[in-house]
């Protein structure tokens, strides 16, 4: 019974999550002065990053918020070569994608692949590591590697799986009592890889 409140509480607080990140559409306005495409994200937080970058993942642009609120500016992508590009605003628990084309100095945003990536959240406990994420169905890849001063790479894989077919994932690592030091976790998800540290 008491796992079944638990996981209750935490698909409350994942869907609170979904809602609070749906509000915050961003707007794409085009301007005809100075070719500008005025973008407008509502609730950045200061420390955020945006970035431009091509369909091979090259970064274009980089930016860091500096203040917390809406975010309005106005870039002028006609410059682009011909192409595939997105903005990608790396948020503490998000990743959102805006992609767009420009064809012929005409910049076209494409709405329906606009998507939301979330990141796993991470948390230890003595010898556990909680590990949650909001996958809607995608396969998340997991390797825990253990801190080993006689690997030559500096970590041993101490555990490896790949999660699918789970909406909303939520796992529990005991970790060994006896090996206490650090751990590297690394995700592997939506073509996105994230790395996370632990010490117990």
């Amino acid at each position: 019974m008491k796992r079944a409140i638990k996981t209750s509480a935490v698909f409350i607080v994942m869907l609170f999550t979904i809602m609070s990140y749906s509000a915050e559409i961003p707007s794409l306005t085009k301007r005809g002065d100075a070719k500008k495409t005025m973008l407008t994200l509502n609730n950045v937080k200061q420390g955020q990053e945006l970035f431009i970058k091509n369909d091979y993942g090259i970064i274009l642009y980089k930016e860091r918020i500096e203040k917390d609120g809406d975010y309005v500016k106005g870039f002028d992508l006609t410059s682009l070569p011909d192409g595939h590009y997105f903005f990608e605003l790396n948020k503490d628990l998000q990743i959102k994608i805006i992609p767009f084309k420009v064809v012929l100095n005409n910049v076209d945003f494409i709405k329906v692949e606009e998507k939301t990536i979330f990141k796993p959240v991470v948390r230890s406990k003595e010898n556990k590591v909680f590990v949650s994420k909001l996958s809607f169905f995608n396969p998340l890849e997991v390797q825990i590697y253990y801190e080993d001063e006689n690997s030559s790479k500096g970590y041993s894989l101490i555990h490896s799986e790949t999660i699918e077919n789970e909406k909303i994932i939520n796992r529990v690592y005991a970790l060994s009592k006896q090996e206490k030091g650090n751990y590297k976790l690394v995700f592997k998800c939506d073509g996105r890889t994230f790395t996370e540290k632990v010490t117990i």
